[in-house]
């Protein structure tokens, strides 16, 4: 298989399906995908703005990060999937 195959499946694999983005969580960087509609609920954005403080919007690794641990985020994302 070439390699820019290889490439090219991977990004696809990592894009996230429409509608939703990737944040990435924690020490071991967590990947999760989360609906667009958590962009619009204010602890989300209090969590995005404190990302931003720590992290800056353009980080070297062009990642969303959000600084919390995965724990804390899984319990967030049941809470805002609720409200949604």
């Amino acid at each position: 298989m070439p390699k820019n195959k290889i490439v090219k499946d991977e990004a696809i694999r990592s894009r996230a399906p429409k509608g939703h983005f990737v944040v990435y969580v924690g020490t071991e960087m967590k990947r999760f995908v989360v609906p667009t509609s958590y962009l619009k609920n204010p602890i989300f954005q209090q969590l995005l703005d404190k990302a931003a403080e720590e992290y800056g919007f353009h980080n070297k690794q062009n990642k969303i990060i959000l600084p919390c641990d995965e724990s804390t985020f899984q319990r967030l994302s049941i809470i805002l999937s609720k409200q949604s």
